[in-house]
């Protein structure tokens, strides 16, 4: 089989952070005069875009590198990009032979240089570019900084971050936070809209620590308004990656005033005992959450709260996940999400060891997730018989699927329905049944679809 020239195939792993990255490099090979192909066999270039965000991440980036690496056929090139290789390329080139360009996250924008340099030599010499970076390059090429994801589209406001936790590796590998111009976010959201997306969801390391860098005081939240003025026509917009004790009154006001801005925010809180949090070096004033929380839900009664905790770190007593298991009874979140803590060198945390057995760490994560699903069926059973509006996103065997405001693509529940709905459409759902995480229900009645839908 020959392969045609010009021809790239990506292979995104991670975050939808990651997906963008990943977009926005596509964008430049097309630019560049190249075709994306859906066939790994038949790329002439082969590119990898790594996660290195916790260690089964990066276990899985470097199986899928050693595996197209074991098929790459003549003619072709294997490019690793990416937060792995960012902080581990001379390891990862080690490690995976036959790879043969390295590009960190830090200057993903220089896809399109890399690959015409390996391909000026036949054979191909290795190149590898990880020039010293301080922060994730923002000359950006013109590249929409957005992943398109059916009716619905991740937008990154901003890459890096400037929080100080001890156990996370990205301030490591993308540097302290980037913001993004307004203008640059407006027109990439204008795109969008002109392109019929139903949902922009603002992503970034830290979006409530949006434009600091800048100077910009209460940047999401002037972001925010800007936005819903600038794309009108745009039925969602969600809000992801909140930093605890960034939720200024002013966010909170343009979520509870703006009808674009749907009721839903991703708060990960990570832990809620404060010496748990001391070692974490994260907010340990647990009663500003409290405050905050009670707060929101007093400005907007209907809000969907999710969260996000990571158990078994390093010194956790069990009096402290107690503590833990107790503050998720109370708070009553509609999401929560947890991880094992995950070891990672060069951290701060690394002072602290791993010495939490991998057994205890599983046993909690199944106590906290079992406990939450109790949680998640009681408030969703709340909805049997009230009406929700709701984005479908496809169906099969006669069944169609969607998420209403409440849920986040990929990391929430569905809305499930009976027959074939057309994807892209929002419409109108009462609900019949409820699930730990999912909903079902019966379309109550059909809006005539948009004319640029």
């Amino acid at each position: 089989m020959t392969i045609a020239k010009k021809t790239f195939h990506i292979v995104s792993l991670g975050c939808a952070k990651n997906t963008v990255d990943s977009d926005s490099m596509a964008q430049l090979l097309v630019k560049s005069g190249y075709k994306s192909v859906t066939d790994p066999d038949q790329a002439n270039v082969l590119i990898v875009n790594t996660c290195g965000f916790i260690a089964i991440a990066k276990e899985e980036s470097r199986n899928v590198l050693t595996e197209l690496a074991a098929k790459k056929k003549s003619g072709q090139i294997l490019i690793a990009a990416g937060c792995l290789t960012q902080r581990y390329g001379a390891d990862v080139a080690r490690d995976v032979p036959g790879i043969d360009g390295i590009l960190g996250t830090r200057r993903w924008m220089d896809i399109a240089a890399v690959v015409t340099g390996l391909q000026r030599v036949n054979p191909p010499e290795p190149r590898y570019r990880l020039p010293e970076t301080a922060t994730v390059g923002s000359d950006e090429q013109d590249a929409l900084r957005v992943s398109v994801q059916g009716a619905s589209a991740y937008l990154k406001i901003a890459d890096g971050c400037r929080r100080p936790c001890a156990f996370c590796a990205i301030p490591l590998i993308k540097g302290t936070s980037v913001s993004r111009p307004v203008a640059s976010i407006l027109a990439d959201a204008r795109v969008l809209q002109a392109r019929g997306i139903r949902e922009i969801i603002l992503i970034a390391q830290d979006t409530t620590d949006y434009g600091y860098d800048s100077g910009l005081k209460n940047g999401l939240a002037h972001l925010l308004k800007k936005l819903t003025a600038a794309v009108p026509q745009v039925d969602w917009i969600r809000v992801m990656y909140a930093y605890p004790g960034f939720v200024t009154d002013e966010l909170i006001e343009v979520m509870a005033t703006e009808k674009q801005v749907v009721h839903y925010l991703d708060m990960p809180l990570q832990h809620t005992h404060p010496l748990v949090l001391k070692r974490m070096h994260r907010p340990t004033n647990v009663d500003w959450v409290y405050k905050t929380v009670e707060k929101m839900r007093k400005a907007i009664p209907d809000l969907a709260l999710r969260t996000t905790f990571i158990v078994g770190y390093p010194g956790e007593t069990e009096t402290e996940f107690q503590t833990l298991l107790d503050f998720v009874e109370e708070m009553r979140f509609d999401k929560v999400g947890a991880f094992k803590f995950s070891f990672e060198p060069g951290t701060t945390a690394e002072a602290l060891g791993d010495p939490i057995p991998d057994g205890v760490k599983e046993e909690r994560f199944n106590r906290l997730m079992e406990k939450q699903q109790k949680i998640s069926l009681e408030i969703n059973n709340n909805f049997i018989g009230r009406k929700l509006d709701v984005l479908f996103e496809g169906f099969g065997q006669g069944v169609s699927i969607g998420r209403s405001y409440r849920d986040a693509p990929e990391i929430d529940g569905l809305v499930l329905v009976r027959g074939e709905i057309p994807a892209g459409q929002i419409i109108p759902v009462r609900i019949d049944e409820a699930m730990a995480y999912d909903l079902e229900g019966t379309v109550v009645m059909k809006k005539p679809p948009r004319p640029n839908a």
